[in-house]
C-alpha cells in the first residue's frame, strides 16, 4: 500500500474551556485552501451554536469514525476530521481506517445561529482531551465554536505548535472520490420519526461477532423498518450493522433517521444513514461489506481513463466557487458542455477530494483537499496497469471480442451496448460491481485512441486534398 508521511501542524491544541457566558470550544486548523489560496492556519467560523449538545455529539461520532478500524485493524486511522466552510454550513468528514465507513457531519446555517462562515477546507484537531471533555458537555449552557485560529493566535508567537505526522494512504483520497460516485446513484428508501429511529438503531448488534459482522437487509414496513433475511422489493442493504455503532452518540437528540441506497439487485450494497438533528445531519455510508474499503470500489474508473473528461475537468473546476449546492446542469450552461460530461467531470475532480456529494439535497459540493491533484489517478493500480498493457501493444481490435495479451494469458474483452465483459478472474468473481478491470480498462483507452487517430488522418488527408 503506498503511503506518504503528512504533517498536521496546529498553532495549539483544540480545546472545550468554561467562560464567563458559557462554553468556547475552539477547534484548531492545520494547513488548507481558500479562496485566497494556501494557508497556515485558516479561519472559518466564530460564532454561537444552537444546538450544543447535538454539535458537540456529532463532532464525537465523527471522530469516532476516524479513529476506528472496523476490519482490518492492523491499519493506523486517520485522527483528525476533514472541515469545509461552504459560506452557509460547515462540514466535518472522516473516514475509518479500514475505509469501509466515510462520515459527515453537515452543521446547517440553522445550527450555527445564522453566523457568517468562511470558505475553504482543511483538518481540525479533536485530540483525546477535547473529546472527554465533549463527552462530559451537559445542559444548555452556551456553546461558541470558533474554527481556526483567532485574532490573538495570529498575532502571537507565545503559543506552541502542536504537529501531528500521520502515514496518509492513497486509498483515504480514493475513498472520497468512490463514496461520492456510490451516493449519487443512491434514492431515499426510508424516513423513520424519532422514537422509531432510536428503537431501530438501538436494537441493532454492537460487537463484533459473526452476526454483527454479516451483511443484513431491511425492508421498510409502515413507520419503521422491518429486519429481512433476503433483498425483497425495496429492501435496503445493511452492510455490517456494527459499523453504526457511531449513531448511538447523538440518539438523545435524533429528530429522524433517513436511509438511502440504490435498487436492491440480489448483491450487497453501500448505503447510507442519515440521522437529522436540530440545524445539522449526521451521515454515515458504509461500503458494500465489512472487509472492503471504499477505496477498491473502482466506480471513478472510467473517468480517470478518458482524456476528454481530463480536458473537461479543467473547465468545470474554473467554475467552482466553494458552493454548498453544485448543481450539473448550471455548470453544464455556464461551461457548454452536456450534462453527462459535467457529471463525468465532477467524477474526475473527485479523485482529487474537489467534490462531495450531499444526499438530503441531492447536489455535489465544493471541497479542496490539500492533496496533489493526480495522487489518486497515478496510484491507482488497475489504471496504471490498464496504461501499461495499451503502451506495450498488448491490446488487439481487430477482431470482436478484443484480446489482451498479459504475460502468457489472453483476455477476451467483450461489449454489450458500450459495457464491457472480460474472462479475466477478476470480472468473473466481481462482474463489474467494482468497477472494470484493467483489461477492460485498456480496450476503452484503445478504442479512443484509435477513433483519435483516424479522426486525425482523416483531417490530415482531407487538407491534402
Amino acid at each position: 500500500m503506498t503511503r506518504s508521511l503528512q504533517a498536521f501542524a496546529y498553532s495549539r491544541a483544540s480545546a472545550l474551556v468554561s467562560a464567563q457566558d458559557g462554553r468556547l470550544l475552539g477547534l484548531e486548523t492545520s494547513s488548507g485552501l481558500t479562496p485566497r489560496g494556501a494557508e497556515a492556519h485558516p479561519h472559518f467560523f466564530s460564532g454561537f451554536l444552537a444546538s450544543p449538545q447535538a454539535a458537540a455529539r456529532g463532532l464525537l461520532a465523527v471522530a469516532d469514525v476516524a479513529a476506528a478500524r472496523y476490519h482490518d485493524h492492523t491499519l493506523r486511522p486517520i485522527l483528525d476530521p476533514v472541515v469545509t466552510g461552504n459560506g452557509d454550513r460547515l462540514r466535518f468528514e472522516s473516514f475509518s481506517g479500514c475505509n469501509g465507513v466515510y462520515a459527515r457531519l453537515d452543521v446547517l446555517p440553522d445550527g450555527l445561529d445564522g453566523a457568517d462562515t468562511g470558505h475553504g477546507t482543511t483538518n481540525v484537531d479533536v485530540n483525546n482531551p477535547l473529546r472527554e471533555a465533549l463527552s462530559r458537555l451537559t445542559g444548555d449552557d452556551p456553546l461558541h465554536l470558533r474554527v481556526g485560529p483567532d485574532e490573538l493566535a495570529v498575532t502571537t508567537l507565545a503559543g506552541a505548535v502542536v504537529e501531528k505526522k500521520v502515514p496518509l494512504p492513497d486509498r483515504w483520497l480514493r475513498g472520497f472520490a468512490e463514496a461520492q460516485v456510490a451516493t449519487v446513484g443512491f434514492d431515499l428508501r426510508a424516513e423513520l420519526p424519532a422514537a422509531e429511529a432510536v428503537r431501530f438503531l438501538r436494537s441493532l448488534p454492537r460487537g463484533s461477532g459473526g452476526a454483527a459482522r454479516g451483511v443484513q437487509w431491511v425492508v421498510p414496513a409502515g413507520r419503521t423498518l422491518r429486519p429481512t433475511t433476503r433483498p425483497a422489493p425495496g429492501a435496503v442493504c445493511l452492510p455490517g450493522p456494527e459499523r453504526l455503532a457511531a449513531l448511538q452518540r447523538v440518539l438523545r437528540q435524533a429528530r429522524s433517521l433517513r436511509v438511502y441506497g440504490p435498487v436492491a439487485d440480489g448483491l450487497p450494497t453501500a448505503s447510507a444513514w442519515e440521522v437529522v438533528l436540530p440545524g445539522m445531519r449526521l451521515t454515515l455510508t458504509l461500503s458494500p461489506d465489512a472487509s472492503r474499503g471504499f477505496s477498491g470500489e473502482g466506480g471513478v474508473l472510467e473517468a480517470l481513463a478518458t482524456e476528454e473528461a481530463a480536458a473537461d475537468a479543467e473547465l468545470v473546476s474554473v467554475l467552482l466557487a466553494w458552493e454548498p449546492r453544485i448543481d450539473p446542469a448550471d455548470l453544464a450552461d455556464r461551461s457548454g458542455l452536456t450534462t453527462g460530461r459535467v457529471r463525468a467531470a465532477l467524477t474526475r475532480l473527485g479523485t482529487a477530494g474537489r467534490v462531495g456529494y450531499d444526499l438530503a439535497d441531492a447536489a455535489y459540493f465544493h471541497r479542496e483537499l490539500p492533496c496533489d491533484a493526480d495522487r489518486a489517478e497515478r496510484h491507482n493500480p488497475r489504471l496504471t496497469a490498464a496504461r501499461d498493457l495499451v503502451s506495450a501493444g498488448a491490446v488487439d481490435l481487430s477482431g470482436e471480442p478484443a484480446t489482451v495479451f498479459s504475460g502468457e494469458r489472453r483476455y477476451q474483452v467483450r461489449d454489450a451496448g458500450g459495457a464491457l465483459s472480460c474472462t479475466c478472474q477478476w470480472w468473473t468473481g466481481h462482474q463489474g460491481r467494482r468497477g472494470p478491470c484493467k483489461h477492460a480498462l485498456a480496450v476503452r483507452m484503445a478504442r479512443r485512441g484509435a477513433a483519435v487517430t483516424a479522426q486525425t488522418l482523416s483531417s490530415t488527408t482531407g487538407a491534402i486534398r
